[in-house]
């Protein structure tokens, strides 16, 4: 825009300060100099301040081979950064190079690639910090490691930061799902005040400064009121200004200039915090005169950004790691304690507060059956109604929410004191069925760093948002709102749905039927359950291992989390074939150990009765007794072929249980020298989970392990003697099995995920292609312009089952396999006989035995 006057359809927001090209301002900071070559190494464009730094006429170098410029040394050593360069947004830095004949000055540079040019940035080497900048943040970052918190970490890391810049206010900034800014952490030096806890508007700083910073990890302005240094010529041969956007001299926007001047700041360091790629804030950094860093400390302050950013995803990770592991808990408990229940009025209370221990609430309410409960502060039955029908017009089959129900429900306007915010769980597969969580009305004051309104002017560049005149605090008062509902949490309620549906159809299926009616419907409930419980488990696997590739991450870390959820699996077969009553002990040390063991399992002995235990203490012991098995293997008694494991299962008073562990003949056992994530689950979980206790002993002869399980977790003793069987163990198998697969395959999947690990298995087993479809009329599609080597056929597909696709391929003589989350496989058995049947969660070594079986078949 060039015109002084503002046209009628002008729309004047905050994209017109989203278009300014501030990647390609033409000029440079004056603390450094600028020098642009083409690939044969000739002069492009310089900076006219290359006089101040390298004392040659500007003009006289355009065109110039830059050897003639500089010394053949330090030309080889730039060209050779060249070579390193990975990538469009890389960076090489030089320090301490000579660059002129005769001279001894040094220089630091940095050479990163614009486009088809070489962008070549020179500063003088200053003397407030050796090369060797890695070793002043090393310190830095074993402090910040010792955060337990993503606010202690910032305020560790805010403070590390200042000393290392010396700059008068370092900030933490963390950018909101409105891309709004708040200040989390602070360290500013005397005298200075405070922008703790104040909030800044998106608009001041654009989506495209947002992008830059996301590329560009550290932006410096050194003086705000120096003249900057133009880039001649202003455009290249193709009639192009020079992209800056990697540059660390680049210019300033004019609007941001003013925006630092009217906060009085003198000179501003930006550093980015990175999140899995995305921006999740900034270590913006002020000061009140003034300040020109040198190149080796903005590389350590670039460092350690980096550093802190991949400690801040760990403490996010763990988070959403023990939301995961409180929710699986809650799923856990849920279908253990309710699987008898009559009704949901009668169990609502224990269903609110299991929800309530892992989402917060004000208040529950539920509408199931024309059921309508309620605890805590939630609307009338009336306004729960209106609610219903306003539920019914969303995305079904999910959760909702939103913490300002009345901006999308007008009439919760006149009861926003009881409920503010919403978060529904359907829980039927039909509307109006729902379970709700209430959250009030919580209004609060939100501290603005001046009026995050600006006003309209006309300027040099036609007419834009104005940069704010007043950072004075500015305060919002916000009601009708609740406390948002977090990710992790909307998370959770969708993970929970499944449990939700599976409970509350059981309760109302007892409740309305009679007894035969009901025990039918109970197995149909418990086999649903089984179904959706494995595919849950298969979609965890599945992502770990779509994870892992994507990451790049070793695949032991794929295979140890695999195994985890198999043996969580077999614990549920054991629990689901008994109606999820109690389950025996003895079963469940023979599936594990001859599943992972083989004929080592034979080294396995069990004395004592055996003795059947209540279903989540079955859950919690599978998975310790998994984490033993498989250290045993690895590490202990069974490492080599002289060790055996004692376990003895021994009744104490009150019907109490204590479990004795004892590994004997092994290699010498030594403590870790850390616990892993293994060791704590032995440790951890019967404590944590049933009220017992663990003491586990690294004795020089063998691993010893005593557990006490409370007698509210045991069913009954009874004597019955060990007995174990051999089978060959997964391990083992996933390492021999080879499927000889050729040509393509169909693959039959309704789930994304599960359908992605499952064609990465087939590749990888020697799939020559892998048609992936979800349903029978694209299996059927497929078929008809396809001849398949063979197919892999998930039996439920949603509203239907891919049994037709069977028979397709039965009559084509096309050899196939099922896969079910079903525990009971008898009707599949009936029909297709000779079809191998996998069962979620399915691993690599499950998939290739049954290719092998199948095509041995054919």
């Amino acid at each position: 825009m060039t015109s002084n006057t503002v046209s009628p359809d002008t729309k004047i927001d905050l994209t017109n300060c989203d278009r300014e090209p501030i990647h390609i301002l033409g000029h440079v900071q004056q603390f450094g100099c600028l020098i642009a070559v083409n690939s044969d190494w000739l002069v492009q464009h310089v900076s006219l301040n290359v006089a101040d730094f390298l004392s040659k006429d500007p003009e006289a170098l355009i065109g110039e081979p830059l050897r003639d410029i500089i010394t053949a040394d330090a030309l080889q050593e730039i060209r050779s950064r060249v070579q390193r360069l990975d990538g469009d947004d890389a960076v090489e830095r030089l320090f301490g190079v000579k660059l002129l004949t005769g001279l001894d000055e040094k220089f630091n540079t940095a050479v990163h690639m614009s486009g088809q040019s070489v962008i070549i940035e020179i500063e003088p080497q200053r003397a407030e910090m050796t090369s060797d900048y890695t070793s002043y943040v090393r310190p830095m970052i074993d402090r910040v490691r010792k955060a337990r918190t993503v606010p202690e970490l910032c305020k560790i890391a805010a403070r590390q930061m200042k000393a290392l810049t010396g700059f008068d206010r370092v900030m933490v900034y963390r950018f909101g799902a409105d891309q709004s800014g708040e200040v989390i952490a602070e360290a500013v030096s005397p005298n200075v005040d405070s922008f703790f806890g104040l909030h800044y508007p998106a608009s001041d700083i654009p989506q495209q400064a947002r992008e830059l910073y996301r590329r560009n990890l550290l932006r410096i302005i050194s003086n705000v009121r120096e003249t900057v240094s133009p880039i001649i010529p202003e455009r290249g041969p193709e009639g192009a200004p020079l992209d800056l956007s990697m540059s660390g001299l680049r210019a300033v926007s004019p609007i941001h200039i003013e925006y630092l001047k009217n906060m009085g700041v003198d000179a501003s360091l930006s550093v980015s915090i990175l999140h899995r790629e995305d921006l999740w804030g900034l270590f913006a950094c002020h000061h009140y005169e003034p300040r020109v860093l040198s190149y080796e400390v903005r590389s350590a302050a670039e460092l350690f950004a980096q550093l802190f950013s991949f400690v801040l995803g760990q403490l996010l990770a763990d988070e959403a790691s023990e939301h995961t592991r409180r929710v699986q808990v809650l799923h856990d408990k849920l279908m253990a304690q309710l699987a008898g229940g009559q009704s949901v009025r009668d169990h609502f209370p224990a269903i609110a507060e299991a929800l309530s221990s892992v989402i917060p609430n004000d208040g529950v309410a539920a509408f199931v059956d024309g059921d309508f409960v309620t605890l805590g502060s939630t609307p009338s039955r009336e306004e729960f109604m209106g609610i219903i029908r306003f539920l019914n017009t969303t995305a079904g089959g999910r959760a909702y929410a939103t913490d300002e129900l009345g901006a999308v429900h007008p009439p919760a306007q006149d009861y926003v004191n009881r409920a503010a915010g919403l978060l529904a769980v359907p829980v039927s597969r039909r509307p109006r069925d729902y379970v709700v969580l209430f959250r009030q009305e919580f209004t609060r004051k939100v501290n603005w760093a001046g009026n995050p309104e600006k006003a309209v002017t006309l300027g040099p560049n036609g007419a834009r948002l104005t940069p704010r005149k007043s950072f004075e605090t500015w305060q919002q008062t916000v009601t009708g709102q609740s406390m948002p509902w977090l990710k992790s949490e909307i998370a959770a309620a969708e993970q929970l749905r499944v449990t939700l549906l599976e409970v509350v159809l059981r309760m109302s299926d007892e409740a309305n039927q009679d007894r035969m009616r009901a025990n039918e419907r109970q197995e149909l409930l418990i086999a649903e359950l089984n179904h959706r419980v494995r595919n849950i488990l298969n979609l965890i696997r599945g992502l770990v291992g779509q994870s892992s590739r994507e990451a790049g991450s070793v695949e032991e870390l794929s295979t140890i989390i695999g195994n985890r959820v198999h043996a969580l699996a077999r614990a549920h077969d054991q629990l689901t074939e008994d109606n999820w009553g109690p389950a025996s002990l003895q079963g469940l040390i023979r599936t594990e150990t001859e599943a992972y063991l083989g004929n080592k399992a034979s080294r396995v002995h069990v004395e004592g009765p055996d003795v059947f235990l209540m279903p989540n203490a079955f859950s919690t012991l599978s998975l310790v007794l998994h984490e033993l098995t498989t250290n045993s293997a690895k590490y202990g008694a069974l490492a080599d072929s002289d060790g055996e494991i004692i376990i003895t299962i021994r009744p104490e008073a009150d019907d109490n249980l204590e479990l004795e562990w004892r590994e004997r003949g092994g290699p010498a056992v030594q403590a870790p020298k850390r616990q892993g994530f293994g060791t704590t689950i032995i440790t951890r979980s019967i404590p944590h989970e049933l009220g017992g206790t663990a003491d586990i002993r690294y004795a020089f002869t063998g691993l010893e392990a005593d557990f006490f399980i409370p007698a509210k977790h045991v069913s009954k003793f009874v004597n019955t003697a060990y007995a174990p069987t051999s089978t060959t163990p997964l391990s083992m198998a996933g390492e021999s099995a080879q499927s000889g697969l050729q040509g393509p395959v169909l693959l039959v999947e309704d789930n994304m995920i599960i359908a992605l690990d499952a064609e990465d298995i087939l590749r990888d087993a020697g799939a020559e292609s892998v048609s992936v479809c979800s349903s029978v009329r694209e299996a059927r599609q497929a078929m008809a312009s396809t001849e398949f080597r063979i197919a892999l056929l998930d039996v439920n597909l949603g509203n239907e089952t891919s049994e037709p696709v069977a028979h397709d391929l039965q009559d084509n003589g096309t050899p196939f396999i099922f896969a079910t989350g079903y525990g009971d496989s008898s009707v599949l058995s009936s029909k297709f006989p000779s079809v191998p049947v996998l069962k979620k969660p399915y691993n690599k070594a499950d998939l290739l035995s049954a290719l092998n079986s199948a095509l041995s078949k054919d």
